[in-house]
C-alpha cells in the first residue's frame, strides 16, 4: 500500500498541471459546501450568542385555547384552569435543564396608566420573586421588590429605562407616584439587564427578533395583581434552561405538566404551550437555509463533474501505460495488485483535492466573513466528512479504469506498446 502511495504521488507530480486541472473539480465542489456549511453554523451559533447575551435562554410557557394563545387582555377568566401553585412551580424546576422558574401575569397593551398628563402605553407584568432573576435583570437604582411588599401588599413598581425616557422624559422616576386602574403605586427601583449587551443585527428578519421595540415596561408584585385587574387569573410561566439546546425539551416538559395538572375541564380546548425565541428564530432561518440546501446540491454536481474527470484522466493514465502494466503482469504481478495501484492513485488524486478544497473553503469563509460581515463557524464534522467523500469519489469513479487495467491480457499489451 506504501508503494502504491509512493507511485500515486510520483505519477501526480510527473502530470502537475493534468493532476491540477483533474482535481478542479474536487476542489471546487468541497471548498463551495465547506463555506456554505461553515455560514450556516455560523449562523445558528450568532442566533445562540444573541438569544443567551439578551437573557433570552428563557421559556415561556402560556395557557392557549383552540391553538391561539389566551390573551387576558380581551378575555374572560377561563374556567376549568387552576392557578399554579408553589408546589407545581417547584415541580417544574425539577425538569431536566432547568435553572429556574418564574409565574407572572402580563398586558402586553396597558391601558388607564398615567404619571401627571402622560399616559403610558407599553407592557405591564404581575411578577414574582423569582422573574427578576429568570430574565438576568437587576436593579439599576432605587431598590427592588422585597418580602414585605408581597406580603403587606404594597403598591409598588418597577419600570425599566425604556419607560424612564418614554413617561418620566429621562429624569429619575425613584419615589414618584403613577396612576394605575385608578390607584397610585410608587416607583421605587430601575432595572435593566445585568450584562449590556447588542445583538448583531444582519437584516430585517433579525431587527425584528432581537430589537427592542417596547415603549418601556412596567412591574408590580404578583400579590397585588388583583387591586389592579382581576383575582383569579392563571399564570404565565417563565423557564429558565441551561442553554439554548434544552429550550425546545425543557418547554414542551413543561407545557405537557402544566396541561395535565392545571387543566380540570377538557371541554373548553384549553391546553399550555411553550415558545422560545430560539424556535422563532430558527423559522426565520428555515427560508435561508432552503437556499443553502440548494446551494449545497449545487456544490455536489460540482463533485460528481470532478469524479467523472477523475474517471477520464485515468482511463487516458491507463492507455498511457499500457506498457507498464504489461510488463508488470509478464514478470508475476496478479490482478488484484494492478487494481489496487490504479485505485490508490485514483483516492489519492481526490483525497489531495479535497484537503486543498477544505483549506479554500476555510479560507474563503473567512473572507465571506471579513467582508460582509456574517459568521462563520468551522465544522470539523463537515471537514472530515468531505475528505472522506472526496476519497470515495476516487475510489468509485476509478474503479472502471482501474478494472480495465487489471484486465489487460499482458501479451497483447506489449505488443500494443
Amino acid at each position: 500500500m506504501v508503494e502504491n502511495i509512493r507511485l500515486a504521488f510520483q505519477g501526480i507530480w510527473g502530470h502537475k498541471l493534468r493532476s491540477v486541472l483533474t482535481m478542479l473539480g474536487i476542489i471546487i465542489g468541497i471548498a463551495a459546501i465547506i463555506t456554505i456549511v461553515s455560514t450556516i453554523k455560523g449562523t445558528n451559533e450568532q442566533i445562540k450568542e444573541n438569544l443567551i447575551g439578551a437573557g433570552n435562554n428563557v421559556v415561556t410557557v402560556q395557557l392557549n385555547q383552540g391553538g391561539y394563545s389566551y390573551d387576558m387582555s380581551w378575555n374572560d377568566i377561563p374556567q376549568g384552569v387552576r392557578r399554579i401553585t408553589e408546589e407545581t412551580r417547584q415541580e417544574l424546576e425539577a425538569i431536566d435543564g432547568v435553572e429556574k422558574v418564574s409565574l407572572y401575569h402580563s398586558r402586553n397593551y396597558a391601558e388607564g396608566i398615567f404619571y401627571l398628563n402622560t399616559q403610558f402605553n407599553g407592557e405591564i407584568y404581575g411578577i414574582d420573586r423569582y422573574y427578576l432573576n429568570v430574565y438576568g435583570l437587576q436593579v439599576k437604582y432605587g431598590r427592588g421588590f422585597t418580602a414585605s411588599d408581597y406580603t403587606d401588599f404594597r403598591k409598588v413598581a418597577l419600570v425599566d429605562e425604556n419607560t424612564v425616557t418614554t413617561l418620566f422624559g429621562g429624569e429619575s422616576p425613584v419615589g414618584q407616584p403613577i396612576e394605575l386602574q385608578g390607584d397610585v403605586f410608587t416607583v421605587v427601583g430601575v432595572v435593566a439587564l445585568s450584562e449590556e449587551f447588542a445583538p448583531t443585527i444582519q437584516s430585517i428578519n433579525d431587527y425584528w427578533l432581537y430589537a427592542d421595540r417596547s415603549s418601556g415596561r412596567i412591574y408590580l408584585p404578583d400579590a397585588v395583581w388583583p387591586t389592579a385587574y382581576r383575582f383569579d387569573e392563571p399564570q404565565n410561566v417563565a423557564i429558565k434552561v441551561e442553554n439554548t439546546d434544552v429550550m425546545a425539551s425543557a418547554g414542551q416538559a413543561a407545557a405537557d405538566l402544566l396541561t395535565e395538572k392545571q387543566i380540570v375541564d377538557t371541554n373548553g380546548d384549553f391546553d399550555y404551550r411553550s415558545q422560545d425565541m430560539l424556535e422563532q428564530a430558527q423559522q426565520l432561518q428555515s427560508m435561508s437555509e432552503s437556499t443553502n440546501a440548494q446551494l449545497i446540491w449545487i456544490a455536489g454536481i460540482s463533485l460528481l463533474v470532478g469524479g467523472i474527470g477523475v474517471m477520464n484522466i485515468m482511463l487516458v493514465s491507463v492507455t498511457e501505460r499500457t506498457g507498464e502494466i504489461g510488463l508488470k503482469k509478464a514478470i508475476g504481478a496478479k490482478k488484484k495488485r494492478i487494481l489496487l495501484q490504479f485505485l490508490t492513485e485514483a483516492a489519492v488524486l481526490t483525497s489531495l483535492g479535497g484537503i486543498i478544497g477544505v483549506i479554500s473553503g476555510i479560507g474563503l469563509a473567512q473572507l465571506i466573513s471579513a467582508m460582509m460581515q456574517i459568521p462563520v463557524a468551522i465544522d470539523v464534522t463537515a471537514i472530515a466528512i468531505s475528505v472522506v467523500f472526496s476519497t470515495l469519489i476516487g475510489v468509485v469513479f476509478g474503479l472502471l479504469p482501474a478494472t480495465q487495467a487489471a484486465n489487460l491480457n499482458p501479451i497483447d499489451a506489449l505488443r500494443r506498446d
